[in-house]
């Protein structure tokens, strides 16, 4: 299962796990699978190059044979007249034509509106039509070229309302970071983990009790100028970082022994290979598992079911569901050999994808115990990649995810057995109130 979160809010470059074919490879008016690594250069986005991404929704995403054409272009016509008046280049010829439903008529007509077309109104189209299917899944994508020396940023990796690419706008204040990264800019100017963003750019954070999305764009500029509030002390300051090279380590499993038998193991995504290096850290068989996924962007479901595979065997893991026809269970991997112990899952609203594929499958199955806070409402079936002719890549679901009990978990998240939130403070201070409700449970 596909996390599409890529940190761009927060670190300038990141890479992309989803493969692209040449752009020689997408030809004859269609978009064709990525199959192989970007080209290093690519026509630049045209009309033809939206025709792609009308049709590729219509034809490779799940629910695409039941969509109304006319509705994914109103989107598109949207977003491209409004990107041509943030630019003062409105046209006074402008106007979306009569739409009548049929897939190929209505997009001659909407062609021979826009005629030549506008380059950055055409990106903007692409990305609206894409985002107005309301699937976290479904992305456009225009992949970055790693710069030389490797990725660069401020090394500030983590936010508390971070859901994906926006802030997540169930978020109470304040807004704090969670993570810096050793060694970069962030961590060389003091800012820790706990310390409360006031302003981002000037913006503040939260507009009475609601988290303000318009500071994302201020972690995209350079520098990326903050106004910090030291919880433990009170003390407020302004940091303005330049972009550095950053050096990330491999995602690891982390495990330390806790109170009562307990073993508090780290799980930072569902990578290839991540259940193995649990099942390796669970060899003692512990009384209890204090599983750590909070701020896990999932990863792969294979990964998922392996790892169910150690605390249940012959269970319905999640469903994935095509448009039509049956829903096809996924199962738990019992080729693996049960360790008997008790299991607690700490989540966050960084949980997301394959992290709260496992977290319903938990609570679901009655495996364990669901520790924290509702997970981020943010998964889907799998996303397949489709290159359209300017590079760019297309991510569509060809399933929709369901849980255990065949419910919805998009939008919505899996609720938590014990409410325990972390705070700055807590942060600052080294607490965890998660782990500590944890260990009265065990």
């Amino acid at each position: 299962m596909i996390r599409a979160f890529c940190a761009a809010v927060l670190v300038a470059a990141c890479s992309m796990s989803a493969p692209v074919s040449s752009p020689a490879t997408a030809s004859g008016g269609r978009c064709s699978p990525a199959t192989a690594p970007p080209a290093r250069s690519a026509p630049p986005t045209s009309v033809s190059t939206l025709r792609q991404a009308y049709f590729c929704v219509l034809d490779h995403y799940y629910g695409g044979p039941a969509m109304d054409p006319a509705a994914l272009l109103k989107s598109a016509f949207a977003a491209y007249t409004q990107d041509l008046m943030r630019r003062d280049a409105d046209r006074s010829d402008l106007r979306l034509p009569e739409l009548t439903g049929d897939r190929d008529s209505d997009w001659a007509a909407f062609a021979e509106v826009l005629g030549a077309g506008d380059v950055s109104a055409l990106r903007a189209a692409i990305t609206a039509m894409v985002a107005g299917l309301h699937d976290d899944h479904a992305r456009a994508v225009r992949p970055a070229l790693q710069p030389e020396g490797g990725p660069a940023g401020t090394g500030i990796v983590g936010l508390s309302a971070q859901q994906g690419e926006q802030l997540d706008p169930a978020a109470k204040p304040p807004l704090f970071i969670t993570s810096v990264l050793p060694g970069s800019p962030a961590a060389k100017a003091g800012i820790r983990a706990g310390d409360i963003i006031v302003k981002a750019g000037g913006v503040p954070a939260f507009i009475g009790n609601t988290v303000n999305q318009s500071i994302v764009a201020a972690f995209a500029a350079d520098p990326v100028k903050l106004t910090l509030k030291r919880p433990t002390t009170g003390r407020t300051r302004a940091v303005s970082l330049k972009e550095a090279p950053l050096t990330r380590r491999p995602a690891a499993v982390t495990a330390k022994p806790l109170p009562g038998g307990a073993l508090h193991v780290r799980l930072p995504g569902f990578f290839e290979g991540a259940a193995d290096q649990v099942i390796a850290q669970l060899k003692g068989k512990p009384k209890a598992v204090v599983l750590d996924l909070r701020g896990n962007g999932g990863g792969s479901p294979r990964e998922v079911r392996r790892l169910l595979g150690a605390f249940a065997h012959g269970m319905v893991t999640s469903y994935f569901c095509p448009l039509k026809g049956e829903c096809v269970p996924n199962r738990s991997d019992d080729g693996v050999a049960l360790l008997g112990s008790r299991l607690i899952v700490l989540t966050d609203r960084g949980c997301a994808s394959a992290c709260e594929d496992f977290s319903a499958a938990v609570k679901d199955n009655g495996l364990g115990t669901l520790v924290g806070t509702r997970t981020a409402g943010a998964v889907s079936g799998p996303a397949e990649g489709y290159l359209l002719d300017d590079g760019s890549l297309l991510l569509l679901p060809k399933v929709r995810h369901l849980g255990p009990a065949r419910e919805t978990l998009d939008t919505i998240g899996v609720p938590v057995d014990h409410y325990a939130p972390m705070t700055a403070l807590d942060l600052a201070t080294g607490r965890d109130p998660a782990v500590a409700r944890a260990l009265a449970l065990v």
